[in-house]
């Protein structure tokens, strides 16, 4: 008799860290979409797995980390401000130079 207990302790236990993974993985999705970390963490810990995969395939906002430094964060890569400073300038350019006067 113990042992079934055994057993049902270390499968729940398994699918605990899978619950707890799901959660962290949906919350990291939808921070790096633009969307913010609690509407990811809800999905993951009320839908699990498939939480994760409805943040996959969620469109990403436009002046999201998602859009801007791509999928994976690569390490020693551009910031976000960094990399929304180089778009600024390169629309800036397209449009023929400065919007205004400048300051001296």
């Amino acid at each position: 008799m113990t042992t079934i207990f055994a057993l049902l302790g270390a499968k729940a236990l398994y699918l605990t860290y899978a619950w707890l993974l799901s959660a962290i993985a949906a919350a990291w999705l939808s921070d790096r979409k633009g969307y913010g970390e609690k509407p990811g963490l809800a999905c993951g810990l009320l839908l699990t797995v498939v939480g994760v995969l409805i943040w996959l395939l969620w469109p990403a906002r436009q002046d999201s980390r998602w859009k801007v430094q791509g999928p994976i964060p690569r390490r020693g890569g551009r910031t976000l401000a960094e990399a929304r400073a180089e778009r600024e300038l390169e629309a800036r350019d397209e449009r023929g130079g400065a919007d205004g006067p400048t300051s001296p």
